[in-house]
């Protein structure tokens, strides 16, 4: 195969659930559901974390984040690295190297003071975890082509259970066309350096791999009211995981709730709310849109792979939470992935594959190896219509956001267990219990399944390094003398 150009295609806090191509039968996503026909739906496509910074640096290195050691976002780091260590592999490196034109615009987020132009790549860093609102290169925007300024009216906030009363800013209308959002800002900046490299390709032939990042549709909900009134809420179907109870579970999601304030919306504030949301996921749709387009005007389409993903999804009042967090459902862990390449099949592919897969599947379209180390294979094999061998179970970590809590999971085709050493366990049939509602970790009739999942876990973190599995040694069902063997020293001391 050829090396291809590249167009990466990010969004962050987004929910599989919100795409016409993952089922949705009401929302507007033209542009990725007509990538998804032509290329591959990933329906299985997983975040090895469900944070910005952490997932984003698996990505940039193709390192779990155990590994890369960036394990939550800088502002609110509790300790754990601000960036990428010198050592560690980064994505950009072959890629410059071989002489690919290299770009990125938006959202970064991979540590605290190093950007993209720390790593060679054209962009500027737009530091943060939110719209840069009052980014000097965004306000400079709006002046030059005349747009009027930031400003939102009727902000909707949650309730904080302490004295000010005041939560988070979940929503608001946003008193600017779409033209002027920094969606579109993003967009502009986006075509800008693909004009130039398609220059460079026709006329040289030097490749490109350009990256796409966008804030949203991460709340705050803060779009024009073009898409804020898009979609009637009459229309919009509550999660069914609304049922929550927090029986069985551990107390901390019950916490977080009440953080997120998600009880203080009804019924009806909270259709609005998710209606606002997919009006966000179009609005950024339809900047893609802009994009596909222009690979096609530009005579970029049949040498060009496009990927869409989000670094993780989001609760939108899913298990009565917001935002995401210390909870590990699917809401927030299988993310959107879309991949075409051209010449390969339209399909969509079960198997369960990563963010961190990305990374070396990005390095074979341009003919280059996998780093090394790298934690992630490549996923052309999957996307030329191939069925090699392939993991039937996915693994995720989670290091804290807000403060430090440390999880990890492992799912397979059936069966969801949560390893929660300050808690208890979780363990969901999702057969039977889709909405992860029920917590069968002590239910005598899932002992079996639970000794199965929980050894399974243990396994792949010692084959990982994973430091997690020195809790599970002694603390955990694995069976007899096995924290022993894996000591190493045990043995020769006992």
């Amino acid at each position: 195969m050829s090396a291809r150009n590249v167009l990466f295609l990010m969004t962050d806090q987004h929910r599989v659930d919100t795409l016409g191509c993952y089922g949705n039968p009401l929302a507007r996503t033209p542009a990725l559901d007509g990538l998804a026909a032509e290329g591959t739906r990933f329906d299985r496509f997983y975040t090895p974390t469900a944070i910005c910074t952490p997932a984003r640096a698996s990505l940039f290195t193709g390192l779990h984040p155990f590994r890369h050691g960036l394990l939550v976002n800088p502002e609110r780091n509790g300790g754990a690295r601000d960036e990428v260590a010198d050592e560690h592999p980064v994505l950009a490196a072959p890629l410059l190297d071989a002489g690919y034109n290299m770009g990125h615009v938006g959202k970064w987020h991979i540590g605290r003071e190093r950007g993209p132009e720390f790593y060679r790549m054209d962009g500027e860093h737009l530091p943060g975890a939110l719209n840069p609102f009052h980014h000097p290169s965004y306000e400079r925007w709006l002046e030059e082509n005349g747009h009027p300024p930031f400003a939102v009216r009727d902000a909707i906030f949650g309730k904080a259970p302490n004295e000010s009363g005041r939560g988070h800013l979940i929503a608001g209308r946003l008193r600017q066309p779409v033209e002027a959002t920094v969606e579109a800002f993003l967009a502009e900046r986006t075509l800008d350096l693909l004009e130039r490299y398609a220059r460079d390709f026709h006329d040289s032939g030097r490749r490109f791999v350009l990256s796409c990042h966008w804030y949203g549709p991460h709340l705050p909900y803060l779009i024009p009211d073009e898409y804020y009134d898009m979609y009637d809420p009459e229309q919009v179907p509550l999660p069914a995981s609304m049922a929550e109870t927090f029986a069985g579970k551990p107390d901390v999601q019950r916490r977080y709730a009440e953080y997120w304030s998600a009880d203080h919306f009804d019924a009806d504030a909270w259709r609005k709310l998710i209606a606002v949301y997919w009006g966000y996921v179009t609005m950024i749709d339809d900047q893609i849109g802009r994009l596909l387009t222009a690979l096609r005007e530009l005579g970029l389409w049949d040498d060009t792979a496009v990927m869409f993903t989000a670094d993780h999804g989001e609760f939108t009042g899913a298990h009565r939470l917001n935002d995401k967090g210390p909870a590990m459902y699917e809401d927030i862990y299988r993310i959107p992935g879309i991949v075409r390449v051209p010449g390969a099949p339209a399909q969509a592919v079960d198997e369960f594959v990563t963010l961190i897969d990305l990374n070396p599947t990005i390095l074979e379209l341009a003919g280059l190896p996998a780093q090394s180390p790298c934690d992630g294979r490549s996923l052309l094999p999957l996307i030329h219509g191939e069925r090699p061998d392939w993991p039937q179970e996915v693994v995720a970590e989670f290091h804290g956001h807000h403060f430090p809590y440390s999880q990890r999971m492992i799912r397979d085709r059936r069966y969801k267990l949560v390893f929660n050493p300050e808690s208890v366990h979780e363990l969901y049939d999702l057969e039977t219990d889709p909405h992860e509602l029920h917590n069968v970790y002590t239910a005598p009739s899932y002992a079996d399944v639970r000794r199965d999942m929980t050894t399974r876990l243990y396994r792949e973190l010692l084959r990982r390094g994973d430091p997690a599995y020195t809790w599970m040694s002694y603390m955990a069902d694995i069976g007899g003398g096995r924290a022993a063997d894996v000591d190493g020293v045990a043995d020769e001391v006992a």
